[in-house]
């Protein structure tokens, strides 16, 4: 009888956080071992279709950059990166277009699917959604080409609002192209930033393998639950947030900047990250605001 008394006041308490969000739209930026781990993966895809079911209006944003490695080791290819930046010619992005657009939207598609809810995937080309310019590295003074790789010029978001509007979870692949039609190949983070932004989002959720924004990344105990964008810049100008941390981070603070209510950065190797993040008054990650 305790259990289940417990239970009702685990509802009780997400009531609140229910009655708060009903109607709000909130960006998921999918990555990490929640997509890779398949027990994560059917957990985490569940709790976004709850999400729906309880008034909110999830979007989803994805990468896959493990998946994209495999077709590529596959078919020999080699793997290159520069500054952190895939390089990119013509074979390789049209293999990466056929594995985000074609294989990991639509597994993502299908699971929301099959647990109730009602997903439709894109891919930045459909409607115009992303449109993208080429992208190039600057190193020691020199601009490097990197190939199909692009960057986010323009979000055109009717389609992911027509969508909302009619019920359906939008899920993004971040493949766009150019006024030419060229396809570029883009950093995901990047992408659901920006998506966020365009939307508005009330909330934008930055799905990672790390507990946040750490003061020291050994001490569990040092994770910031709440930051603004200020105190942001100063962690990362003193050498608080480094290295990977630091792409993510301009991806979140892009989102605010264009119109997001709050970010927050989350674990998603821990089991019901979102619902622990969005329904409780603790938390388990950082949340940064304006």
């Amino acid at each position: 009888m305790e259990k289940i008394i417990e239970k009702a006041n685990i509802l009780l308490e997400a009531m609140p956080y229910i009655k708060e969000f009903s109607g709000k739209t909130i960006v998921i930026k999918y990555g990490g071992s929640a997509m890779t781990d398949e027990k994560l993966k059917q957990d985490f895809i569940r709790d976004i279709v709850l999400m729906k079911y309880v008034g909110m209006n999830p979007v989803v944003v994805h990468g896959g950059g493990p998946a994209i490695n495999e077709i590529l080791k596959k078919v020999n290819k080699k793997v290159e990166f520069i500054e952190g930046n895939r390089v990119t010619d013509i074979e390789t992005v049209e293999l990466v277009e056929m594995v985000l657009a074609g294989k990991v939207n639509k597994d993502i598609v299908a699971i929301i699917n099959k647990n109730g809810g009602k997903a439709i995937g894109l891919s930045g080309k459909d409607s115009n959604l992303i449109l993208a310019e080429k992208k190039y590295i600057e190193k020691n003074g020199e601009k490097i080409d990197i190939g199909y790789v692009g960057k986010v010029k323009k979000i055109n978001i009717d389609i992911v609002n027509t969508l909302i509007e009619k019920g359906y979870i939008p899920v993004v692949c971040p493949v766009g192209s150019d006024e030419e039609g060229t396809t570029y190949n883009i950093n995901a983070d990047y992408v659901a930033g920006e998506v966020a932004g365009a939307l508005k989002a009330d909330k934008f959720i930055f799905v990672t393998d790390v507990m946040g924004i750490m003061r020291d990344i050994d001490d569990k105990g040092s994770l910031i639950n709440k930051v603004t964008e200020e105190e942001v810049e100063k962690l990362i100008n003193n050498k608080i947030i480094v290295g990977g941390m630091l792409p993510k981070i301009s991806a979140c603070l892009n989102a605010l900047d264009k119109g997001a209510g709050k970010v927050h950065i989350i674990n998603g190797k821990i089991e019901h990250s979102l619902l622990l993040e969005i329904f409780t008054k603790e938390g388990i990650g950082t949340m940064i605001v304006k």
